[in-house]
């Protein structure tokens, strides 16, 4: 039998020696596949190839992954959703309008192989292979374990665009490589988590609990934590886990501290915070089990679910990490996360009113709108010597890093620095703050300044001015201090392997 000549024109001007001996091995490439008969392949591969139509087949996978309920999971199958939807709108408005290459001659295919409908927009590059590949690298760049599983299918996949007999060799490898660009510029946009990023200092005689036994949990109702109590339970069945209402979390683990080795705690950034006073205090270890919307605290500390620090636990593996305190007269209290003054303490009391309503999200875009439109004043305070007008001061336990478009984190816990930002008064607070928000760690401008310190005074004050603390608000009383403990208290991580 004869094979046919295969078109392989290109809608180019000029010839190319160079292009064309390219090509003519393209060609020779494709016969050869076609003629190649590889045992069930002629059924499986082009039904698959037909379930990635319109990105179908990703779209169920990333479902399947995201069903898992990890964290990291369903953030690996976001990232490899998003890097296909990048991949394919660059193909569909650049890539193929770019090279008018016609499709293949489908003579040498069989005609099992081939699919019952051609596709009609032009053969370079393959938008198949582009979001196979675009989706297989979102997702290991996040999750290598998932990236593994996910790899062979996409494999098959831009495989099966030649076998059909839809798309030169070329096409494939040109569409799978703009795909990996794809996710690599999404990462650009929204870097990946370290797997255990250095959060602290290595910490020292804490105890290895291999069964639990020695560690009080204290987890609190309201931040929906079941399914991690169980998980605590069924994995150190030697702990105790206390579960109680959001007003008892205080009193328990006040008691929970007076007999254990270690103090736990399950709940979010407001639960957590209290649990590290307490730590504080008794001079003990702190074992997160992360339970609420954010867990600011548990994700820059490295720690994703509940497994990563049942893991710490039974190796005695803990990191010291810095705190951060406040004195206003009478009142005192620490922080793990931030401390604010201005308009984010009224932000928190927004939300708290309307979450129980509508939800902790839709909440805090509510309370963001109500108070940014609000007719207010700015507060003052006495800063280096002088009154000055200020919308917000903001203190983070350690430096904040804005990376790409994702919401900033802390690549270090014990840096000895409060991160202090302030937004000066003046007009259009909404246009401040958000300039603000996207400014970088040490960023100085009419409209804000960034400073990194130990400590920080602050007089003139009007008492009762709110001010709030790892999402928890109170009142000024007086002159105000802040300041840094360096490496103050010891929690549970995972350390990364030698």
């Amino acid at each position: 039998m004869t094979i046919p000549d295969v078109d392989l024109t290109l809608r180019t001007a000029v010839p190319h020696p160079l292009r064309d001996r390219l090509l003519s091995h393209d060609g020779r490439l494709f016969q050869a596949i076609a003629a190649r008969h590889w045992p069930g392949a002629d059924r499986l591969l082009p039904r698959l190839s037909r379930s990635a139509n319109h990105g179908v087949l990703w779209f169920a996978t990333a479902a399947a992954i995201a069903a898992t309920r990890t964290p990291r999971a369903r953030r690996a199958a976001v990232r490899g959703v998003a890097s296909l939807a990048l991949a394919s709108a660059t193909i569909n408005t650049v890539g193929k309008r770019s090279v008018r290459r016609p499709r293949p001659v489908l003579d040498p295919v069989p005609a099992v192989r081939r699919l019952k409908h051609q596709p009609i927009t032009t053969s370079f590059p393959s938008g198949h292979a582009a979001s196979a590949a675009a989706f297989a690298a979102g997702v290991a760049l996040e999750s290598r374990g998932w990236g593994a599983a996910v790899a062979p299918l996409a494999a098959a996949v831009a495989v099966s665009r030649v076998y059909t007999g839809v798309h030169y060799p070329s096409d494939v490898v040109a569409g799978a490589a703009m795909g990996v660009g794809a996710a690599y510029a999404v990462r650009r946009l929204v870097p990946t988590r370290d797997p255990v990023p250095p959060a602290g200092r290595p910490g020292e005689d804490a105890p290895a609990l291999p069964d639990g036994t020695g560690l009080v949990v204290v987890a609190n109702r309201a931040a929906a934590t079941s399914d991690r109590v169980r998980a605590v339970r069924d994995a150190l069945p030697g702990a105790e886990v206390v579960e109680c209402e959001p007003e008892d979390v205080a009193t328990q683990l006040e008691k929970a501290a007076a007999r254990a080795r270690v103090l736990g705690v399950c709940g979010g950034d407001g639960t957590v915070n209290a649990a590290a006073g307490v730590a504080l205090r008794r001079g003990l270890p702190l074992a997160v089990v992360p339970g609420g919307t954010l867990n600011h605290f548990a994700l820059d500390l490295g720690i994703e679910d509940v497994r990563d620090v049942i893991a710490a636990v039974r190796r005695g593996e803990t990191v010291r990490v810095d705190v951060g305190r406040f004195s206003s007269g009478a009142t005192q209290g620490c922080f793990l996360n931030t401390f604010s003054l201005g308009v984010y303490p009224e932000l928190v009391r927004e939300r708290e009113r309307w979450s129980p309503r509508i939800g902790g999200w839709p909440a805090g875009v509510l309370a963001a709108l109500r108070v940014l439109r609000a007719d207010r004043h700015p507060l003052r305070v006495n800063l280096g010597g002088e009154s000055r007008p200020l919308w917000m001061l903001f203190a983070g336990n350690g430096t904040y890093h804005r990376m790409g478009l994702a919401p900033a984190r802390r690549r270090d816990l014990a840096d000895g620095r409060l991160d202090v930002r302030v937004v000066h008064g003046g007009r259009g607070p909404a246009a401040r703050l958000v300039a603000a928000a996207f400014a970088g760690p040490l960023s100085r401008s009419p409209a804000h300044a960034a400073v990194r310190v130990r400590r920080l005074r602050l007089d003139g004050l009007a008492p009762g001015t709110p001010l709030a603390y790892d999402g928890e608000v109170t009142e000024v009383q007086g002159t105000l201090t802040l300041e840094k403990v360096p490496q103050a208290l010891t929690v549970y991580r995972p350390l990364p392997p030698n």
